[in-house]
């Protein structure tokens, strides 16, 4: 039997979103999103948590490269997202930029790019009250 282990790493950024889709009139997205759709937006603190699984290498004992993953997500999440408006992002011209869908995005961008293991899920902290969660299979 393999043993299979889990590595979990967060990362945080700032960023600014404004809850709106053009598919719903003015009036039903403030009735729908509320203070969220607030034209000038909002922001949040996010924090990623980001978990490779797989086998530990036989020498290292390390499922994936912690540096490597690091630099990978900070170039291709921390620095898109941080400081930015959501809403302003190519990824979000056909999504709402929910907690849902920014950790889709955040999936999409690092799923084929993780250094070893296999992406098991991310994580999104949007406030002290919304944890997201996405990955691609049902939890074993």
């Amino acid at each position: 039997m393999k043993e299979i282990i889990r590595v979990t790493r967060q990362y945080r950024f700032c960023a600014a979103h404004r809850l709106h889709t053009d598919a719903l009139p003015d009036d039903v997205n403030r009735k729908v999103f509320g203070k969220c759709n607030n034209p000038n937006g909002h922001g949040h603190n996010y924090t990623v948590f980001v978990t490779v699984t797989g086998e530990p290498d036989a020498v290292t004992g390390e499922v994936t490269d912690i540096e490597a993953l690091d630099r990978l997500v900070t170039g291709k999440i921390v620095e898109r997202f941080d400081h930015r408006h959501l809403n302003h992002d190519p990824a979000f011209r056909q999504l709402v930029t929910t907690g849902e869908n920014l950790a889709r995005v955040i999936w999409d961008e690092l799923v084929n790019a993780v250094p070893a293991g296999r992406l098991d899920k991310v994580g999104l902290r949007e406030t002290r009250d919304n944890y997201f969660e996405y990955r691609d299979t049902p939890p074993s």
